[in-house]
């Protein structure tokens, strides 16, 4: 079996081709190469499927075995694979890849001598519908609703940008305790499918520092749909405009939440890191 390591913002993933449907062995297989002493090391495992609606079909399977729906930054690195290993016409730079969470979603390459320098992915619209998040909040929008975890209160905002993101606001994101509030934050009886958890503080209405725990995967340097998730939350608690750069511990990601059609688009780098056979 060959495989590529790549990451985007150093969220990284073992990307693997030529399956023609999801293996039945996918989370035993996550759980042992995405291992970091005993495996290749990543926080997930991406298969590349073939799609009858999408150029590729696109699976995530985390490090702890549970599959995601979405993943922005791993949406990016398929891309990019798509392209380098010429699956399309190179004169291809607009793609579609199919996610099971957010459908059919479009990504445009931009190239740099004939590389990719950067991808943009069209993230479709944010869900907003607490019950549809999925919380078990029963209202149209759930902005600064509190929730309880050892004796602290914090207020989040939730989103779903395919799969589902609690987004809080603290005076220092870079600082905050992931490994204290994290894994209690995810598995709050409020979120019945588990949620991914941002803390963020707004520097200026167009930048924002995130810090992200990943909903079956713990901390991770970057989050591409966590990003989008902060934007958006950013928005409707009046603190940003809808353009803005979100900085993760990986590195920067611009984020834009499009007025004319509700979408928002994510534009952010992928890179291989080796390849090898296992």
């Amino acid at each position: 079996m060959n495989f590529t390591k790549m990451q985007g913002l150093g969220n990284d993933f073992i990307v693997l081709h030529g399956h023609k449907e999801l293996p039945v062995d996918a989370s035993e297989q996550a759980i042992r190469l995405c291992d970091r002493h005993f495996g290749i090391g990543a926080d997930g495992l991406v298969y590349l499927l073939p799609s009858a609606k999408a150029d590729y079909m696109m699976r995530i399977i985390n490090s702890d075995g549970s599959e995601a729906e979405q993943c922005g930054n791993a949406i990016r690195c398929a891309a990019k694979y798509i392209y380098d290993h010429e699956l399309v016409p190179k004169d291809k730079t607009e793609l579609t890849i199919e996610t099971i969470g957010a459908g059919a979603q479009e990504v445009q390459l931009t190239l740099k001598e004939g590389r990719v320098a950067a991808v943009r992915v069209d993230m479709g619209e944010p869900v907003l519908n607490g019950l549809e998040v999925p919380t078990t909040i029963d209202e149209p929008q759930v902005i600064g609703y509190p929730v309880t975890v050892d004796g602290r209160e914090f207020r989040f905002t939730a989103v779903s940008m395919g799969n589902p993101h609690c987004v809080i606001f603290v005076e220092d994101a870079v600082g905050t305790d992931l490994y204290a509030w994290g894994p209690k934050l995810e598995t709050h009886a409020l979120f019945p499918r588990k949620i991914n958890v941002e803390f963020a503080t707004v520097q200026r209405r167009d930048y924002a520092d995130m810090r992200v725990w990943e909903r079956g995967a713990g901390p991770t340097l970057a989050c591409g749909t966590g990003a989008c998730a902060t934007l958006v939350a950013g928005v409707l608690t009046g603190q940003m405009d809808r353009e803005a750069v979100i900085s993760l511990k990986g590195g920067e990601l611009r984020i834009e939440w499009s007025e004319s059609n509700n979408h928002v688009y994510m534009t952010g780098p992928a890179e291989i890191v080796f390849k090898g056979t296992l």
